[in-house]
């Protein structure tokens, strides 16, 4: 593939530090930059994503799917072939922690109290 068709990306962590650049075929998948994100993370950050699925990317506004391409997701910038996107990491639990979380705050027995004064 020429060099030319290789898009330059950097991801944005939540500290605002960056992982990057790096350059990907437009054919590359969301997932594949999500691993990638995960083999390349800083080892000194104290939030660290333990899989690729605990990773959400957003470009331009847009939580970008697993499934969809580089191409796919990039935004058209006009005339601007050699600028380097960059696309925000957000690291979030995987859904089975989240749903141990929700159901040890359901487990705490709840008070329900109620007051009415009437004047």
């Amino acid at each position: 593939m020429p060099e030319e068709d290789l898009v330059e990306l950097k991801f944005r962590l939540y500290d605002g530090s960056d992982i990057g650049p790096f350059r990907y075929s437009p054919a590359s998948t969301v997932a594949m930059l999500k691993e990638r994100i995960v083999a390349d993370w800083p080892k000194d950050k104290k939030i660290a994503p333990k899989e690729a699925n605990d990773i959400k990317l957003i470009n331009a506004g847009k939580i970008l799917e697993n499934n969809k391409t580089v191409g796919q997701c990039r935004v058209p910038f006009g005339d601007l072939p050699k600028a380097v996107i960059t696309m925000h990491v957000v690291v979030q639990p995987s859904v089975t922690k989240a749903k141990t979380a929700e159901k040890k705050v359901d487990e705490v027995p709840r008070k329900n109290f109620c007051s009415c004064s009437i004047l």
